[in-house]
């Protein structure tokens, strides 16, 4: 230590240290700005903070404008463009909450047909028609833990089809639909349907969510059998079988104990009462009050209705899954065949069991209790089977045979029947026996959305005329759903 400081206080260290501390005083005054330097970075922080202002003042500017413009800042039109997107997704969310719960359904069925064989005099051989069909489902608000649906439906056509060929009950035709006293070019659109559904689940306060029961009220001018008389294979001309013994029980539909206007539709109302506890057996009881006669064109008040109570069921035989369903009408203004009202009754039953994986098969049956009709019993019976056993799931083979039983009361008054009161026997004939009908149809679909289906149908003793010629009539039908 003693060497180290002599060594320090020697001549040449003293000499050395003099100049370190000389060069660290002139160091420090040299990094020492001046005011001029100090000036001049003034200035440029001036001219910093001045263009930031006017770039936030034109970005501002900018940013008032609610499109971008050709000159718009880089900044600007990334923050527009940004919000812009932000609001398309935000519209489309809006839509969404919007159509959420509104469904739509359309549909265009197309047939051509043409009679086989023997043309009565008078008789189209041939003819086209077509309908179109468009159902809108919406919302219908809540009340307490009930909730409702507003359904509407509407339609149009041109073509009255065969029809009736040879007097026959049956019609080949149930998809054609013109309105009456029209001509073929007047197909305007017609508001078939428009009722409301009200949902109430059981136990009433209870949660919705829990409940395994419900009641469902319906009011508004509807088409029962919508409601009634259903059937999973033989239910819509659209798809299935065509000829009208087939679409509905036949002494409802054709019998006209229905009671509905010119088009199918009345106004009227329904209570049903639907368990599904033991899902996926369920049961329900259903009750429905619907003009009739003038009533159900809204030509006159519901003096006149017709009535339905049904009990129907969905069980599991056969491992496969069925409906089965029992009901019982009431007309008070039913149209006896001689054309006076009367009050028409009867009973009826409708089912459908899927038997296997590919094959579906229906009955119907109907008795008339009351009133002076051309049959006064009904069955029809058939299958469908599914196109998986030929590698085609989507198609399907129909057949369906049909037996109309000639009532009492016709067998003896229709050779001298006169409704119309011209004088001339509106028949003609003795009506005996039953009228027999028969369908097949092969449905091939191209696709979801289209499908056709060549037809073939047969009717012997067509209205219980054992001497007519038999109804052979072949068809062609065309399918678009959307």
């Amino acid at each position: 230590m003693a060497r180290v400081f002599k060594a320090a206080m020697s001549p040449r260290g003293i000499a050395a240290l003099a100049g370190l501390i000389g060069f660290l005083s002139w160091h420090a005054m040299a990094a020492e700005p001046t005011t001029t330097d100090l000036q001049k970075k003034l200035d440029v922080l001036d001219a910093r903070v001045r263009q930031l202002e006017k770039d936030k003042a034109d970005l501002e500017k900018s940013l008032s404008g609610q499109y971008i413009s050709e000159d718009e800042p880089d900044l600007s039109a990334r923050l527009k463009a940004v919000e812009s997107q932000a609001n398309s997704y935000k519209k489309a969310v809006n839509t969404m909450e919007g159509l959420e719960g509104i469904k739509t359904n359309a549909g265009l069925t197309m047939l051509g047909q043409s009679l086989q064989g023997s043309v009565p005099s008078g008789q189209k051989d041939g003819e086209l028609n077509y309908r179109a069909d468009v159902t809108v489902t919406l919302p219908g608000g809540e009340f307490g833990n009930a909730n409702g649906i507003i359904f509407t439906h509407f339609r149009m056509g041109q073509g009255l089809g065969l029809e009736t060929p040879n007097n026959a009950f049956s019609s080949v035709n149930a998809t054609s639909f013109q309105r009456p006293g029209n001509t073929a070019s007047d197909s305007t659109v017609l508001l078939a349907q428009l009722w409301y559904q009200l949902n109430v689940p059981l136990p009433l306060g209870g949660n919705p969510g829990l409940s395994r029961s419900h009641l469902e009220f319906n009011i508004g001018k509807m088409d029962p059998f919508g409601f009634f008389d259903q059937n999973d294979v033989a239910d819509d001309e659209s798809r299935g079988f065509i000829n009208q013994a087939f679409v509905h029980n036949p002494l409802l539909d054709i019998g006209g104990d229905v009671g509905v206007d010119d088009f199918g539709f009345t106004p009227g109302m329904r209570i049903a009462y639907i368990n599904e506890s033991s899902t996926p057996q369920t049961y329900a009881f259903s009750v429905g009050i619907f003009a009739t006669g003038n009533g159900a064109s809204y030509n006159d008040s519901f003096g006149s209705s017709f009535a339905i109570a049904q009990f129907d069921t969905h069980q599991r035989f056969f491992g496969s899954d069925g409906n089965y369903r029992l009901y019982v009408w009431r007309n008070t203004l039913g149209t006896d065949y001689d054309g006076t009202g009367a009050e028409h009754s009867g009973v009826g039953i409708s089912m459908d069991q899927h038997v296997g994986d590919y094959t579906k098969l229906f009955a119907r049956y109907g008795h008339q209790l009351q009133g002076k009709v051309r049959f006064d019993q009904a069955l029809t019976v058939g299958a469908e089977f599914g196109g998986s056993y030929w590698n085609r799931g989507a198609d399907a083979i129909g057949v369906a045979l049909g037996w109309l039983k000639i009532s009492d009361d016709f067998h003896q008054d229709s050779l001298t029947v006169d409704a119309n009161g011209d004088s001339v026997p509106d028949y003609g004939y003795q009506a005996d026996g039953a009228e027999q009908v028969a369908e097949l149809y092969y449905r091939y679909h191209f696709n979801k959305e289209i499908a056709l289906s060549p037809n073939l149908q047969l009717i012997r003793h067509p209205g219980g005329n054992s001497q007519a010629s038999d109804v052979k009539a072949a068809g062609l039908r065309l399918q678009i759903d959307y």
